[in-house]
């Protein structure tokens, strides 16, 4: 197979702060309701977090998984596990040799649950009583090894890491899979467990969360004049990818078409986009060159927009850079706004997001953005879906991670 192969998607799983499902998210999507809410737990006051709320998941794990999955889990691979057996069954559970399988789930932090109890457990009662199960719990592999077990992968199981773009540049991997001819199917995507004190203290301490405690569900506020940061979230989301002549032999519905990836770093900052967005215009403009789009093709935009002061306005500024005077026709949509920002799995749900836009022909609201940010150099879509046209479309989804990283996926209709 060439890199001219035709990879469309086939198959969705999620579990999100919105919904147990693809259906329930997408529905809560729709109809612009948030996943912020307080925590249960006493950890403001217990450690001083000055952060009260996160967007947690809506349906627990327990509620899904068997015991056994639960205990030789972190929530992580639980969360991916949940995504992955959904997309499966919804791509009809295809009939695939499994060294014409690949798997690639991706997290951008990894097994952190399982890091920090397995040390407070040392210190606590000793070495004797550290689970022995748990180094493949907290590797950052796990969630993808789990899924390879699950469905006999064997064409490779690949977890890149690349912060907050790990679950888009897994799925650009799983195209490159099977443009390469390594695979006809390939399960991708990215997870994300990390609301835990921890890590909700330390990016406290770095000031990118939101710090409205008084009004969690309207804090992620992307475009806003008013915007004070992000709202973390937790979750997974999973698409099945196939080569379109193997979906077509088995008859399988389509739901989009992956047709172009983009990768960039901006060699910069550790957390800071670089100021002018080249690297984000170079990663949007290899996606566009790749996939044979051209910019009044482009109809929509999933944007990264985590609802921070500076991220948002570079990203804007990047969109309008690479589809000049077109952007004027494009609905763009930040749905963070509702989800927060599920870190290795946000990438990977935008795909999801951006795929049923296409699939559904309507973008998805932004809410929270009372006040738009004059410097907005693009048309927002607010509060309500907004129809796409009809015919051949095509959208981009970004994804931006801390380190520099880029990535870009151009989603075609099918």
């Amino acid at each position: 197979m060439s890199h001219t192969t035709d990879v469309v998607v086939t198959g969705l799983g999620a579990t999100t702060p919105l919904g147990g499902d693809v259906k329930s998210t997408w529905a809560a999507a729709l109809a612009g309701e948030s996943g912020a809410r307080p925590f249960e737990e006493d950890w403001s006051e217990r450690y001083s977090i000055p952060v009260q709320f996160a967007a947690t998941i809506k349906v627990r794990p327990e509620d899904v998984l068997e015991r056994p999955e639960l205990k030789r889990m972190d929530p992580s691979a639980q969360y991916a596990i949940i995504a992955a057996r959904e997309a499966w069954s919804d791509a009809g559970t295809p009939e695939v040799d499994g060294e014409r399988l690949g798997a690639v789930v991706s997290s951008g932090i990894g097994g952190i649950w399982t890091t920090l109890d397995g040390w407070d457990l040392l210190r606590e009662k000793g070495a004797r009583r550290v689970l022995p199960m748990t180094v493949p719990m907290l590797m950052p592999n796990s969630p993808v090894a789990y899924v390879s077990l699950e469905f006999g992968a064997k064409a490779g199981a690949h977890a890149l890491v690349s912060a907050c773009a790990s679950g888009a540049e897994a799925i650009g991997y799983g195209v490159d899979m099977i443009r390469a001819g390594r695979a006809d199917v390939v399960i991708a995507g990215g997870t994300e467990a990390t609301i835990h004190p921890m890590p909700i203290a330390a990016f406290a301490a770095s000031r990118t969360l939101s710090l409205r405690n008084d009004d969690p569900q309207g804090a992620s506020r992307p475009y806003d004049v008013d915007r004070d940061g992000f709202v973390i979230g937790e979750g997974a989301g999973v698409v099945v990818l196939e080569s379109a002549e193997h979906a077509a032999a088995r008859g399988a519905r389509v739901y989009a078409r992956i047709a172009g990836v983009g990768l960039s770093a901006d060699g910069y900052h550790i957390t800071s986009p670089e100021p002018s967005g080249d690297g984000q215009v170079r990663a949007m403009r290899a996606a566009l060159a790749e996939s044979g789009v051209s910019a009044p093709e482009v109809v929509h935009v999933n944007a990264h927009a985590t609802s921070t002061v500076v991220g948002d306005l570079i990203e804007a500024r990047s969109i309008r850079g690479v589809l000049g005077d077109d952007a004027d026709h494009v609905a763009l949509s930040a749905t963070k706004s509702m989800t927060g920002h599920l870190l290795g799995g946000a990438g990977a749900l935008e795909t999801i997001f951006t795929v049923l836009a296409l699939h559904g022909r309507q973008a998805p609201p932004t809410i929270n953005v009372s006040n738009p940010d004059p410097e907005l150099v693009l048309d927002l879509v607010r509060d309500t879906p907004r129809a796409l046209p009809s015919g051949d479309i095509a959208a981009i989804n970004n994804s931006f991670g801390f380190g520099g990283h880029n990535v870009a996926l151009v989603v075609t209709s099918a």
